[in-house]
Order: structure tokens, then sequence, then C-alpha cells
């Protein structure tokens, strides 16, 4: 085919396509750079991936329930201060693939329970009973102000409201298990301070609350059961004190309660 004759054709073949696209019939086009990016697996800035919500919901809440298993493998002693655990080897021991272990780990990693160890795995942070001092003192310049004036302010009746948490973590002390009185003394903490309309108060308080239950190293024995029992006993008493408007015993219970907050 000589020069004139291609050129014709290829003319032919264009008005043909311009045809077809007033008409609204759809015509293939050659691969761009989009379309090739697509195929070799790549992502463009032009077309973001969406995932699938199942795959998502599920894999979210497969992490979700690790790092709480986590958390309170953590709280119970089961993690120990200062040795290194791998990704593989804890998801075996949950029965899960390492991907939502690891996801877990590196939450627990910017909550500062642990640390990164490359090529190995994460280390459980070691924490001194001074750490834990510090900061049952910033959990109460926090907390008691906010605490005191809600009881001239909150009525009787909203108090009350609250026993039943404050029983929930008589319950858990009475079972011994740390991770499980952990869990209800933050919810009764957190209901407490959710009265002010705070919620970033609550949040920040409840993060500051959950460091404070972290196991510690060195010589400073982990409380037993006598020791949660007695905490838990100070929730109810302090909603005694809350309903029957004594600010005085109200002052005394949380001085005593932060003093020996886990």
């Amino acid at each position: 085919m000589n020069q004139g004759a291609q050129g014709s054709a290829e003319a032919r073949a264009a008005g043909s396509r311009a045809a077809e696209r007033v008409r609204g019939e759809a015509v293939p086009a050659r691969p761009g750079a989009a379309e090739t990016a697509r195929v070799r697996g790549e992502h463009t800035h032009s077309e973001p991936s969406m995932p699938r919500p199942r795959v998502v919901v599920q894999r979210s809440s497969v992490r979700g329930q690790i790092l709480d298993a986590l958390r309170r493998a953590l709280v119970a002693g089961e993690l120990a201060p200062g040795e290194v655990y791998s990704a593989p080897v804890l998801g075996e021991r949950f029965g899960v693939s390492a991907t939502p272990v690891r996801e877990a780990m590196q939450q627990l990693a910017l909550e500062g329970a642990v640390e990164v160890v490359p090529n190995r795995g994460f280390r459980v942070v070691e924490r001194g009973a001074r750490e834990l001092a510090e900061l049952a003192e910033v959990r109460a310049l926090i907390e008691v102000p906010v605490l005191l004036r809600l009881a001239r302010t909150v009525p009787p009746e909203r108090w009350a409201g609250l026993r039943p948490l404050a029983e929930s973590t008589v319950r858990a002390a009475s079972s011994g298990c740390r991770a499980t009185y952990a869990e209800s003394d933050r919810a009764f903490h957190a209901a407490v301070l959710s009265l002010s309309g705070n919620q970033q108060l609550v949040h920040v308080a409840g993060e500051l609350h959950r460091r404070a239950q972290w196991p510690l190293v060195g010589p400073q024995p982990a409380r037993g059961r006598v020791d949660l029992i007695a905490d838990a006993a100070e929730h109810t008493a302090l909603l005694d004190a809350l309903i029957a408007r004594d600010m005085e015993a109200v002052r005394t219970l949380l001085g005593d309660h932060f003093a020996s907050a886990p």
C-alpha cells in the first residue's frame, strides 16, 4: 500500500470512530499510562483504589480483637517487660496470621507499651515505680479537680446511675484477674468523667489510666486480689459520698484512691 492509500485508510478509520462516539458506542482505545499502571498493580493518583467493604471490616475486626487480647495479656503480665515477641509467634498463639498481630503491636508501640526491635519483633517496655507514681500524679491533677466540680453540680440520681459500674469493679476484683479488673476500672472512671461532657478529657484521662495499668519491673510486687478488692471498694464509697454530697469525704477518698491507683 502506498502512502496515499494508507493515509486515506487512516482517515476513514478516524472518521468511523468519531461517528461511533457520536452514536454513544464504546470505542476501544489503546491503553494509556493509567491503564498500564493498573495492569501492573500500581497505584495512580487519578484513580484511587477502593477496598472492598467486607474485607476491610473483617480485617479491622480481627486487628481490633488481637489488640484487645494483647492489651489484656500485657496487663496480666503474660507479656513480660523486657522480652521480645515476634508477630509470627504471637500469631500462632492467637490462631491468626502475623499481619493483624503486627498491626496491633504497632498500635501498642504508638501508645508506648512496646518498642520495635528491627528484624526481631517488639520488646515490652520496662517501667519502674517512679513512672507509675508520675502517671498517678498526672491523673490526679486532671481528674480530681473535675470530680470535685462535678460533685457540686451533678444531681444524686446521676451518681446513683453509676452504681452498676462500681459493683462491676468489685466483682472483677474478686475474680483476681488484673486484666478483667483493669477494664472495669477504666469503664467506671470514664463514666464518671463523661458527666463533664468533655470527650477530649475522657480520652486523655483514659489513655493515662491505661498506661498506669501496665506491669512494672524491679522489686515492686504485683498487686494481688486483696489490693484490687480494696481499690474497687473505694469506687462504691466514693459514689456514696457523692450521692450524700459529703464534700469532705469526697476529697479524702479521691486523695486515697489516686495515691493507690494501679
